[in-house]
């Protein structure tokens, strides 16, 4: 078991090495000051951050409805849940821009009785990540809150506590570690978005452009070394996120 498990670590972690060595460290200062690379990874950093935001809005509640309510269709609701996981993101993107372009099923309505255009802005920047991002965090919940023990609650009911006082005073604190937990994965996983990204809000330096385009802008002009440095950014900020708070929280879950 040693030798398959070695070489499964040696597949994930030799393509990162590959970025350490191959970067041109010489230059690294220069390039990470650039006004592009600052702006791409401020609006990266942003974006996601408000788009993990919305995920605990919705993908919380939604999670406690999979969790405790059984209902006619659970299971179909729970699949379409985690169709984004393994939908391709262009595919995603497509369908966004099918529901909230000027000509969609609500984009239209949108642009006529409001004049709210959501593709190509840095609005629909955030409405691509969470769209890709809030699988990982319902399905963390979900689970934490199937493992926490309901006695809790139940004596929160008994001693006269409603539901929505039983849900912020004894839930939450609860599955608090499973929602953290769910955050940080679901925040990498907006930062790290693409496909939908470049398909639903376009790739507009200082608008729509975050670090992940900004890395397929660079490469396709043929700045490998450029292309390098945005990728060790990236890498870096994943690896000191999930490194530094994912396990911590898992773990306590």
């Amino acid at each position: 078991m040693l030798v398959p498990a070695a070489l499964g670590l040696l597949f994930l972690v030799l393509p990162l090495a590959g970025l350490l060595v191959r970067a041109p460290w010489t230059t690294l200062p220069q390039r990470l000051t650039d006004p592009a690379v600052l702006t791409a990874l401020r609006l990266s950093l942003q974006c996601a951050t408000l788009a993990t935001a919305i995920c605990l809005v919705f993908g919380v509640p939604l999670a406690w409805l999979l969790a405790r309510v059984e209902f006619p269709g659970q299971r179909l609701v729970r699949a379409l849940i985690t169709v984004p996981l393994v939908l391709p993101p262009v595919v995603g993107g497509i369908a966004l821009l099918l529901v909230f372009g000027r000509r969609g099923l609500l984009g239209e309505w949108l642009d006529r009785t409001t004049g709210i255009t959501l593709p190509f802005t840095t609005t629909g920047v955030v409405l691509a990540e969470a769209f890709v991002a809030m699988p990982f965090l319902v399905i963390a919940v979900e689970g934490a809150l199937r493992a926490a023990d309901r006695r809790y609650e139940e004596a929160a009911a008994t001693l006269g506590a409603g539901r929505w006082t039983t849900f912020t005073h004894v839930t939450l604190p609860l599955v608090a570690p499973g929602i953290a937990a769910g955050a940080v994965l679901g925040w990498a996983r907006a930062l790290g978005e693409f496909g939908a990204t470049i398909t639903f809000a376009g790739n507009f330096p200082g608008v729509t452009q975050t670090m992940p385009l900004a890395v397929y802008q660079t490469m396709e002009g043929g700045d490998l070394d450029g292309a390098v440095v945005l990728s060790l950014v990236l890498l870096i900020v994943s690896v000191a996120v999930l490194a530094g708070l994912r396990e911590r929280w898992i773990t306590a879950a």
